[in-house]
């Protein structure tokens, strides 16, 4: 079972990131439609956990983007030890990150900064998942290639030392500091200063939370180096649990005194949604790589592999929609529930896409 662990591709995380792009481009408009159309006190808790609270709170959804991140992360000791063994030039690699540094922050122009709009009055700077992946992405693949293990765990540190004491002692202009209110606190003042008209006119914010993202994509990264460092099965697995354990433990005792808010992405949900990701990894490498028991994975290893093909078009693409001109006359048949099978049927039909993507061999790396 450990035969080439280091070298082989890691079933789990590919099945992890596929369940989190499940919950994208299927769970969160497929349960929101199913309340629409069937207000039952079950559909109404399904679709509030697929929604982001208003400020403090949690639900399932909001797990969705870190765990994305965190996928991320798990990776690079993979991608970016075969792209140091296969180039001599550091310029080389550099490059290769800079592109995809540029071409995930361009998709999410696409995404959510409504690029395609034409219309520079609805263009946002930095307000999407894609544009967080690539600044936790480009810090974690330099430290990767330049610091040691303490090195890596000491940024680490820093990102989520340094934003707790921004937001803690850093006062927006004419208020008090420490203030984490949805409109009042210093990230989203430093966001709305830098970027002006460009600025996502949400709560969340981006440029200080940078420090988060970072954070959450190492986390990942820590996760890949112990899957890939050679240690026996078992011994990864205790280590993914104990993260887990810690990780939320730490984050909940922090969010009694420094709120976990997913939309400023505080230094408290770090923690806690790590310790969630590791726990989620933990159960699916022992189910998948150490069990062997993965035939039932197979829809979301289809999806886990062609994530950011899956996510891009979910979003550009109203897929429900096409499906609606299929299943038209359907709706008399199905009542309450055709808006729950329309958006079913949008996702069976980007799901062919990914299959067929799947099945010839396509996978796209930005």
């Amino acid at each position: 079972m450990n035969a080439n662990i280091s070298t082989a591709r890691i079933e789990s995380i590919d099945v992890v990131r596929g369940l989190d792009m499940l919950g994208i481009i299927l769970l969160d408009q497929f349960f929101w439609a199913l309340y629409s159309g069937v207000d039952t006190p079950f559909t109404q808790f399904m679709a509030h956990q697929f929604d982001h609270p208003d400020w403090t709170g949690n639900t399932i959804y909001d797990i969705i983007m870190p765990l994305f991140l965190f996928t991320v992360g798990a990776v690079i000791p993979f991608s970016l030890s075969k792209r140091i063994r296969e180039t001599n030039s550091n310029r080389d690699i550099y490059l290769k990150i800079g592109r995809r540094f540029l071409i995930l922050f361009v998709l999410g122009w696409i995404v959510q900064g409504n690029l395609l709009e034409l219309d520079i009055d609805r263009f946002y700077i930095f307000s999407n998942t894609l544009q967080a992946i690539a600044v936790g992405y480009v810090v974690s693949c330099l430290c990767y290639m330049h610091l040691s293990k303490k090195g890596q765990y000491a940024v680490f540190t820093f990102c989520l030392v340094a934003f707790t004491l921004i937001l803690l002692t850093i006062s927006v202009p004419g208020s008090e500091a420490g203030l984490l209110l949805p409109d009042e606190n210093i990230a989203l003042y430093f966001d709305r200063l830098v970027f002006d008209r460009f600025e996502d006119q949400t709560q969340y914010t981006w440029l200080l939370s940078s420090f988060g993202f970072v954070a959450t994509t190492l986390s990942g990264m820590f996760a890949g180096e112990w899957i890939k460092s050679g240690m026996s099965q078992p011994k990864v697995l205790r280590n993914l649990l104990l993260a887990g354990v810690i990780g939320l433990a730490a984050g909940l005792l922090m969010g009694i005194w420094h709120p976990i808010i997913k939309k400023l992405w505080t230094s408290s949900f770090v923690l806690a949604s790590s310790g969630v990701c590791y726990l989620i990894l933990a159960f699916f490498y022992w189910l998948i790589d150490m069990k062997g028991i993965r035939r039932w994975a197979f829809p979301l290893k289809v999806i886990g592999m062609n994530a950011i093909t899956a996510y891009v078009l979910s979003h550009v693409i109203r897929f429900s929609t096409i499906a609606g001109f299929i299943l038209f006359g359907t709706e008399q048949y199905t009542g309450p529930y055709y808006g729950a099978l329309e958006v079913f049927g949008g996702f069976l039909i980007l799901y062919l896409i990914l299959w067929y993507m799947y099945r010839n061999k396509t996978f796209v790396k930005v």
